[in-house]
């Protein structure tokens, strides 16, 4: 990637408030003058100590990749542990995260490693415990929240923060100082395993998003950690860490958005660099993205902490370095500070290479010195670690199930209805007989995202219950129903049994409707249909899943089609057979209450597709963000239009969007404000999601058809309205021009409102004035957003 033009403007202190839970310029202070006067005392050993992690209690199937090749050989019981933190230790790995502990007694030992840390260590330094919190904090009898793509289709940035400072509650009551979370890669390709992890295609929704969940996490004293920095979700045919050839344009246009974002506006504490090697370079190595980008044009102060095995990595996969020394010294000069899971290359084998001279002891220093102003920062160096300790943990309260709940039932999208749905309601005679049937109808596990504590680890330790109170659909229905319902499974998610499948077409037959559950089960590494590595070369649903909802629709009954998925699968067939497609993205504990609440008409759903329902595989990688030649036309006899757009999402009421208006002065320095209103027609209470495109019509490189500069979910009731005004700062509109300068250029814009990305609802135009503005960090790049109710 060629970063050098991107890294001319220095970054300035900014002007902008202070997220919840950043240190101030005096705590900053303080903290890297405390890290200096402990690092004057350190021995190296003890310096690449406090750059390292140690897994406890790793075993098992693995849970990151090549983890049992490269996991090494230390001794995780407490001597082997204690051993191997002589010398001190920078941070814990996962001690809640690797198997089921009860929560109480794992708090209670790490709390007595700290105190051994604390006062056995010459330096007494504790060490900093992070763990996965991607869906909550990924710990046996933690609540389990939507996957990211389900905060993508809630549009709800307000309730993303509430949950994000729910989960730092948890992880703070239980001794945690860091989460690995959020993910903010863009969406490019379906194929791709990780998509459930992530939020959107678009960058704004990413960074709007996943910035919301970063200031809920720090509010809470977390330290939030960006992943994956940069490229990863553009890997070669949507395959896990496949390389990437994506184009210095679109990592600057769309895939570094989000991340921006989050550390300019959102002062997010740490970053994780991307397995990735981009055109040949793998960013682990490059300091023009970790050094140059991050820090110097950006900013950042915080912590770059590698991706589990990540430095090894550049030596074992990617080939460029010699040994674990050449990698660690690599490593550092690029700007990642620790090295996780554990210290495979940055213990020995740096040693070995400082101490020949082949590495340079001062980027040794520049890391220690960065994790421990962190720890400073976070009041760790002054911790004694001898306070009781209550045994009373819980940590799934009612309180974070009702956002759990309330996020649920936001990111429910209903694709198609015919008016079948809902099944009851005012006005409406609830079905006699209702048949559900599916492999995702009457299991638990198919409301969770891989990063799950279920399916993360759990499925590595049979017998072991849940520990969170989980319905499926099946069981959610019936309660909303009052009524019980006939079931059969069909067949399962991914094999090629069809003898359920005449059982399933049985009871459908008998039935007034069938309800059919169909889509994913989230694993890792080839253990499931979706999540981190399990990639598809096919977006037809896996196993014989089709067959099922096929030979069902053949009854002649109606078909409610629930999607119970982790990506978008080409299901263009059913859409326009069933009778109704209801679209969930692994929705979490109290996910099966909110599909049941859809369908029986209890909750009214709002949310909106956050990604396009794409038409095969043959279309990837497809985004709605195109160009006029990336969509159809009568240069290729290819169709690639999405069978659903981005941005689509149906209603049990009606909404309309009107009256959109510009007001005077948009300029290329200061954007633009516009107005709109939008009114509910319809005779029930109900969210709408207003969504706002902007069309650079004509620019010094191509730019896409539509693009999403600002949006805002709004509640009314029946005849109710509202004036929506969006302020949306230039950078919105911004571009990287012919010599890959993020500028923005003066001249027409097209506007629209509308239901999604292609309908152009309510339009303007717009002129901006004044010269070509080049960004800087002080531009601002969020919309602010202002709802007057009529």
């Amino acid at each position: 990637m060629n970063t050098t033009v991107t890294t001319d403007d220095v970054a300035a202190p900014s002007r902008r408030p202070t997220p919840p839970g950043t240190p101030s310029a005096a705590e900053r202070t303080r903290a890297r003058e405390r890290a200096a006067e402990l690092l004057g005392r350190m021995t190296l050993e003890e310096k690449v100590a406090q750059i390292v992690g140690v897994w406890v209690d790793q075993g098992g199937e693995g849970v990151a990749p090549m983890q049992g090749e490269m996991a090494g050989e230390v001794r995780t019981d407490d001597d082997g542990l204690r051993d191997f933190a002589r010398h001190g230790l920078g941070q814990i790995t996962r001690a809640y995260g690797t198997r089921p502990v009860e929560p109480a007694e794992r708090r209670r030992w790490l709390q007595e490693m700290q105190r051994w840390l604390v006062t056995r260590t010459r330096l007494g330094i504790p060490a900093l415990a992070h763990e996965e919190c991607l869906t909550g904090l990924a710990a046996w009898k933690a609540t389990t929240f939507p996957t990211p793509l389900a905060w993508g289709a809630a549009w709800a940035p307000e309730v993303v923060e509430r949950m994000g400072a729910a989960i730092g509650t948890t992880m703070r009551s239980l001794g945690v100082h860091q989460g690995l979370a959020p993910v903010l890669d863009v969406i490019r390709d379906a194929r791709w395993g990780r998509v459930e992890e992530c939020i959107s295609e678009d960058p704004l929704a990413v960074g709007t998003i996943g910035t919301a969940y970063v200031r809920g996490l720090q509010s809470a004293g977390i330290v939030a950690t960006l992943k994956h920095f940069v490229g990863y979700s553009a890997s070669r045919a949507g395959r896990n860490l496949a390389p990437v050839h994506a184009g210095p344009r679109e990592l600057l246009d769309t895939l570094l958005v989000p991340f921006e974002i989050a550390v300019v506006d959102g002062g997010v504490r740490s970053v994780m660099p991307s397995y990735a090697e981009i055109d040949g370079l793998p960013v682990a190595a490059d300091p023009r993205l970790l050094t140059d980008l991050l820090r110097e044009r950006w900013g950042f102060e915080g912590t770059v902490v590698a991706d589990y095995f990540e430095v090894a990595f550049l030596q074992h996969l990617h080939g460029v370095a010699a040994d674990l020394g050449d990698a660690a010294g690599q490593a550092l000069a690029a700007g990642i500070d620790v090295e996780l899971p554990t210290g495979n290359a940055y213990l020995a084998p740096l040693v070995e290479r400082v101490r020949s001279g082949a590495v340079d002891e001062a980027l040794v220093d520049r890391a220690v010195l960065r994790h421990l102003a962190q720890k400073a920062e976070l009041g760790l160096l002054d911790e004694t670690f001898d306070g009781p300790l209550d045994d009373g943990v819980d940590l799934d309260p009612a309180a974070h199930r009702a956002i759990a709940r309330e996020l649920a039932e936001a990111s429910v999208v209903l694709v198609t209805n015919d008016g079948t749905l809902p099944l009851s309601g005012p006005g409406r005679t609830p079905p006699a007989r209702v048949a559900v049937v599916g492999p995702n109808a009457d299991r638990a596990q198919a409301m969770f995202g891989c990063y799950s504590f279920t399916n993360h680890v759990l499925g590595q330790h049979p017998g072991t219950p849940l520990g969170i109170e989980v319905a499926t659909l099946r069981e959610a229905l019936g309660a909303e129903l009052g009524a019980p319902l006939a079931f059969a499974r069909g067949c399962a998610v991914d094999d090629d049994d069809r003898s359920g499948i005449a059982e399933a077409v049985a009871v459908a037959r008998d039935a007034e409707t069938a309800v059919v559950v169909v889509g994913d089960q989230a694993g890792l590494f080839g253990r499931g249909t979706v999540g981190e590595g399990c990639d598809r070369d096919s977006l037809e649903l896996p196993g014989v899943q089709r067959e099922l909802v096929e030979a069902v629709l053949e009854t002649g009954t109606p078909v409610v089609l629930v999607l119970l998925t982790g990506r978008p699968y080409a299901v263009d067939w059913a859409v326009g057979r069933c009778a109704a497609v209801v679209q969930a993205f692994f929705p979490g504990e109290e996910g099966a209450g909110a599909v049941a609440g859809v369908l029986s008409g209890r909750v009214n759903p709002s949310g909106r597709m956050p990604v396009s329902l794409p038409r095969s595989s043959g279309a990837q990688p497809y985004s709605y963000l195109h160009p006029v030649l990336g969509g159809p036309g009568e240069v290729s006899n290819l169709e690639n239009l999405p069978v659903v757009p981005f941005g689509h999402g149906l209603s049990y009421t009606s909404f309309v969007h009107e009256d959109l208006v510009v007001e005077d002065g948009p300029t290329t320095s200061g954007g633009f404000r516009a107005s709109v209103t939008v009114r509910n027609t319809g005779d029930r209470a109900g969210d709408d999601v207003v969504q706002l495109y902007a069309r650079d019509t004509v620019a010094s490189v191509t730019r896409p058809t539509a693009q999403l500069v600002a949006f805002s979910r709004v509640a009314l009731a029946p005849g109710g309205s509202a004036r929506v005004t969006f302020r949306v700062p230039a950078a919105r509109l911004a571009l990287a021009d012919r010599d890959l300068v993020r500028v923005v250029e003066p001249g027409d814009v097209e506007l629209w409102v509308g239901p999604s990305c292609t309908t152009k609802e309510a339009t303007a135009s717009l002129v901006l004035a004044g010269e070509v503005h080049r960004l800087t960090v002080e531009d601002a790049r969020l919309p602010e957003v202002e709802v007057e109710r009529g």
